[in-house]
C-alpha cells in the first residue's frame, strides 16, 4: 500500500510551526511506513518587518508582538523561547531562508546526502530553533551558512543549488502549490489529494484520527461518516 502523502506547509520563523514539530515526528515515529512528509513553506513572514509593524502598530509594535509569542510559548512546555524574540533581532524575511533550506533538500534529491537521516528535516528544525532560542538572524546567508557549516553539510555543494537556479524553482514550486490550494495558515497539512486540510495549532489526536481514517478507508471507499 502506497503511503499517505501529506503537504506540510509551514514558514521557518512560525512559533505554531515551531511548536507543532513535536506533533509532526509523533506522526512519524507512529507510522513509520504509513505516511510521507512533503514539506513547503508558506512565506507568512515573507515581508516580516513591515507585516509585524503594521499589524501590532496599535498593540506595542515588535514588543507586542513579542509578549504575544511569550504568552503563547507559556502554554507549551516542550518548547524555549528567547525572552526578547523578535525584538533585539527582526529578520527581514523567511524567505531566503527557506530558499537555503530548498538548497540542502535537493542535495538529499540528487543522493548527495542520504535521505534515510533526514537531513533535510533536521536542517529546518536546526534553523527554527537557532532562531526561537539564539535569535539567530535567518534572513542573513551568513548565519545561514554557520547553521549549515555547524550541521557538517557540504557549503559548496549548497551553494552551487543557489547558483544553478534549482533551487529557486522548488521555491517556485511552494509558491504555486500555496496558491493551488489556498494555503495561508503555518503550519497546515494537506491529504488526501487536498480534500483535507488541518490548519494551524491542531492537536495530535486529531492529526492521528485523520491518518487512521484515511488508512481505513482508503481514497475512494470513504466512510459516510
Amino acid at each position: 500500500m502506497e503511503p499517505i502523502r501529506i503537504s506540510y506547509f509551514s514558514d521557518v520563523l512560525c512559533v505554531w510551526a515551531y511548536i507543532a514539530q513535536i506533533r509532526l515526528d509523533e506522526l512519524v515515529k507512529n507510522f513509520p511506513e504509513q505516511v510521507a512528509i512533503e514539506h513547503h513553506f508558506v512565506p507568512v513572514f515573507g515581508n516580516a518587518r513591515e507585516k509585524l509593524e503594521a499589524r501590532w502598530r496599535d498593540r506595542g509594535g515588535l514588543s507586542g508582538y513579542r509578549d504575544h509569542v511569550q504568552q503563547v510559548a507559556q502554554k507549551f512546555d516542550h518548547i524555549t523561547i528567547h525572552p526578547e524574540i523578535w525584538t533585539t533581532v527582526t529578520p527581514a524575511s523567511s524567505t531566503s531562508c527557506h530558499l537555503f533550506l530548498h538548497a540542502i533538500q535537493l542535495l538529499e534529491i540528487k543522493g548527495i546526502l542520504p535521505k534515510a537521516n533526514r537531513v533535510f528535516e533536521q536542517a529546518i528544525w536546526a534553523f527554527r530553533e537557532a532562531f526561537f532560542t539564539k535569535l539567530a538572524n535567518l534572513s542573513d546567508y551568513q548565519v545561514q551558512l554557520a547553521i549549515a557549516q555547524d550541521l557538517g553539510l557540504p557549503i559548496d555543494a549548497i551553494q552551487t543549488q543557489i547558483e544553478s537556479g534549482e533551487a529557486y524553482a522548488l521555491l517556485s514550486k511552494d509558491f504555486e502549490l500555496v496558491k493551488e490550494h489556498t494555503v495561508t495558515i503555518s503550519p497546515t497539512l494537506s491529504f488526501n489529494e487536498g480534500r483535507q486540510r488541518l490548519n494551524g495549532n491542531v492537536g495530535y489526536r486529531v492529526i492521528e484520527a485523520n491518518i487512521r481514517e484515511l488508512l481505513h478507508n482508503p481514497p475512494g471507499e470513504l466512510s459516510w461518516c
